[in-house]
């Protein structure tokens, strides 16, 4: 019997703050990714809109990702970026914990909000969340891009349809990635007072990028992980 995602799969941050403040927030893998309801005036799709964004502002009110990012932008919008923050992380009977700033915790936190979000450019990394690593190095980032990307070329032709082995669809994402963590940028800038959540995207992008650099440009960063493979016989 095959795997199947679990309806209550839950992804629980933990924020704690040096004056004893403690925020919590959960991303619901199977769900909405926590997304708010009516969300505020900067996530009306129509403000500041991707320029690659195919949703029409006739049909659809806000930006699903915004509404994904309106709760953390409120209530980490007057915190700054370089403040040092415990972080724990609990999911499927594990937990993480790190000492880090709010930078890097929002950028965990944010990554996994945007694949979650229901934003039509994101939605290709929604596998990779259901296996979400917090506070993922950039080549941990691109081990699990590649792996997750080809694994589903497999199924796809499993299926019966065409597989991407040279990854054109992979590249094409993270160009997209780009664009939209550019456009959420600048909605973040009219939401938030501090940097917290902007720096959040501006790391993002910077993994994006990174990665991005790896697919079109690959010198070998994983090589050294797979000596077995390169092995005759």
């Amino acid at each position: 019997m095959g795997l199947e995602p679990r309806a209550d799969a839950r992804v629980r941050y933990e924020f704690g703050f040096p004056d004893g403040r403690l925020w919590i927030h959960e991303v619901d893998l199977a769900g909405t990714g926590g997304r708010v309801e009516s969300g505020p005036e900067w996530a009306r799709l129509g403000f500041q809109q991707c320029s690659h964004c195919p949703l029409n502002v006739a049909e659809v009110r806000d930006c699903p990702f915004a509404l994904a990012l309106a709760r953390p932008v409120a209530v980490l919008a007057r915190s700054p970026s370089y403040e040092e923050v415990r972080m724990a992380v609990f999911w499927r009977g594990r937990e993480i914990r790190q000492q880090t700033t709010l930078q890097r915790a929002l950028g965990s936190l944010l990554g996994l909000l945007g694949a979650t979000s229901g934003c039509p450019h994101t939605r290709m990394l929604r596998a990779m969340a259901w296996f979400h690593w917090p506070f993922s190095t950039s080549a941990e980032t691109l081990y699990r891009s590649l792996g997750t990307y080809l694994l589903g070329q497999h199924l796809r032709r499993q299926r019966g349809l065409e597989p991407d082995w040279d990854m054109d669809g992979l590249r094409e994402l993270y160009r997209n990635l780009r664009l939209v963590n550019l456009g959420m940028a600048g909605r973040l800038r009219a939401a938030a007072e501090e940097d917290s959540s902007l720096n959040g995207l501006i790391l993002l992008d910077l993994l994006a990028a990174d990665t991005l650099y790896s697919l079109d440009s690959y010198e070998g960063e994983l090589d050294g992980f797979f000596a077995e493979y390169f092995e005759e016989g």
